[in-house]
C-alpha cells in the first residue's frame, strides 16, 4: 500500500466516525493524535490546505483533506444534462436542518419549575375523587397522599430528607394534612393508588393534546434493589444480577409527554401491552401515527392502528414477506419495499420514545428504592408523572400552552 492510499484509508474511517463540521468556509476535522482538538481544513480542490504537520511537512494532501473531500461527496450529488451542443452541470448539496435551542425560554421553564411544579401538581391531584371510608380511624386524603409520593419522587432524596420539603409545602397549603414519613412508604405500596397514577399521567399530558398528533411505544427497564441468581451450566458457577421491572409507554413525538404507562415484570413480552397504551391514548387524543420498533410488528398491532384511523409505523423483522393475510400489512411493506426513505423519516421519530426515557432516567433515576413489587409499579408510575408535568412545563413556557387538567375535555 502506498503512502497516498494509506492517507485515504484513514480518511474513510475520519469520515465515517468523527463529526466533521464547517465554519466560515473551512472545515474542523478532530484531531486523532491530540496534538491539537482539530485541524483547519481548506477543501479549494485547487489549493487544498490543512493546519496538520503532515501538511506543512509535505504540502501534499493528508488525511484530513481526504475525508473532508469525502464528506462533500457523500453529501452532494453532480447531475450532468446535455441539450444539442449545450452541457449543463447542476450540483445538488444535501443541508441538514438545525433547529435552535429556545435558550431564554429553557432557562425561565428551569429556573421557576419547581414553584410551578408544586402548583401543578396541587391543581392536578384536587380532581381525585376521595375513596368512600366505612369504617376505621379517619385516613389522610388519598390527594394529598398522591401529592406526597409525586413531589417524593422528583426530589429523588429519601423519605426522611424530604419531609422538610413536604411541610414547605403543606406551609403553603398545597396539602391539608402533614403526614408521616412512613405513611408516604405505606400508601405507595397499596394497590388502590395504581390506576390513580395512571389516570392522573393520562390527564396530565391531555393540555398538550392540540401538539401532539403522532405517537410513539416501546419499553425500557428500571433496576430494582433485589438481586436475582442462578446456577450458569454452561460456566459451572453462580452468577448474579439485579432486578428490573419494564416500563412501557406511548409517547408524544414533540414534546415527550407520556400518554399512557404499563409496568410489567421483567421477562414480559413488549407487544402485549401494545393494545392497552394504543387504546387508552387513542380515548383522549386524535391520533394520526404510531411509530415502534419491529418487537410489535405483528397483524393485530397493524390492524388496532388502522381501526383507530391512523398509520402503523412499525418496522419489519429480517424475512418479512407480503402473505396476504392482513391487507394493512401487505399495504405498509409494499410501502416499506418501494418508498424506504420515507418509511424510515417517519418510522424514527420512535427515537424521542428514547428520549423520553432518557429524560426520566437521567432526572429521577434508573432505579427504584420500594422493594415490594406494588410499591415497584407505583414508583415507576410517578416518575412519570413528575416528567409530564416537567414537560408541560416547559411547553408552557416555549409554546405557550396553559395547563387546565379538568376542563381540557
Amino acid at each position: 500500500m502506498t503512502e497516498r492510499e494509506e492517507r485515504e484509508s484513514k480518511a474513510l474511517v475520519i469520515a465515517a466516525k468523527t463529526k466533521l463540521t464547517k465554519k466560515g468556509g473551512k472545515w474542523h476535522v478532530p484531531s486523532a493524535s491530540g496534538y491539537a482538538p482539530y485541524y483547519e481544513v481548506d477543501a479549494n480542490p485547487d489549493a487544498p490546505h490543512c493546519t496538520c504537520p503532515d501538511f506543512e511537512k509535505r504540502g501534499e494532501r493528508c488525511k484530513h483533506i481526504f475525508a473532508v473531500e469525502i464528506v462533500i461527496e457523500r453529501e452532494s450529488s453532480t447531475t450532468t444534462v446535455k441539450t444539442g451542443d449545450t452541457t449543463t452541470t447542476t450540483t445538488t448539496e444535501t443541508v441538514k436542518i438545525r433547529y435552535k435551542q429556545m435558550w431564554k425560554e429553557y432557562n425561565s421553564a428551569q429556573v421557576h419549575e419547581k414553584e410551578h411544579f408544586l402548583a401543578l401538581l396541587h391543581e392536578l391531584c384536587i380532581g381525585i375523587d376521595e375513596p368512600i371510608q366505612m369504617m376505621g380511624r379517619q385516613r389522610i386524603p388519598m390527594r394529598d397522599m398522591i401529592f406526597a409520593a409525586v413531589y417524593k419522587v422528583y426530589s429523588t432524596v429519601s423519605t426522611r430528607r424530604f419531609m422538610s420539603d413536604l411541610k414547605e409545602a403543606y406551609n403553603r397549603r398545597y396539602i391539608s394534612k402533614m403526614p408521616c414519613y412512613n405513611s408516604i412508604i405505606n400508601y405507595l405500596e397499596h394497590e388502590d393508588i395504581t390506576p390513580y397514577l395512571q389516570y392522573l399521567i393520562t390527564r396530565s399530558a391531555l393540555p398538550l393534546k392540540a401538539v401532539e398528533t403522532e405517537f410513539a411505544v416501546d419499553a425500557s427497564g428500571f433496576s430494582t434493589c433485589e438481586y436475582i441468581r442462578w446456577f450458569d451450566e454452561k460456566y459451572g458457577k453462580e452468577k448474579s444480577q439485579k432486578d428490573w421491572v419494564k416500563a412501557h409507554i406511548c409517547c408524544g413525538v414533540k414534546t415527550n409527554v407520556v400518554t399512557s404507562v404499563e409496568v410489567s415484570g421483567a421477562h414480559e413480552h413488549d407487544t402485549n401491552f401494545f393494545p392497552a397504551l394504543v387504546n387508552e391514548t387513542a380515548k383522549r387524543f386524535n391520533v394520526k401515527e404510531v411509530s415502534a420498533d419491529k418487537a410489535y410488528s405483528s397483524y393485530a398491532n397493524h390492524r388496532l392502528v388502522e381501526n383507530k384511523k391512523a398509520v402503523p409505523y412499525i418496522d419489519f423483522k429480517e424475512g418479512s414477506t407480503d402473505t396476504g393475510k392482513c391487507k394493512i400489512w401487505n399495504k405498509m411493506f409494499h410501502y416499506y419495499q418501494a418508498f424506504r426513505v420515507d418509511f424510515m423519516q417517519h418510522y424514527h421519530k420512535r427515537s424521542n420514545v428514547e428520549s423520553t426515557f432518557s429524560m426520566v432516567k437521567a432526572k429521577f433515576g434508573g432505579s427504584i428504592r420500594s422493594k415490594l413489587p406494588v410499591a415497584q409499579v407505583n414508583e415507576v408510575l410517578c416518575k412519570f408523572l413528575a416528567h409530564n408535568l416537567c414537560c408541560l412545563i416547559q411547553s408552557s413556557y416555549e409554546l405557550g400552552i396553559q395547563a387546565t387538567f379538568w376542563e381540557a375535555e
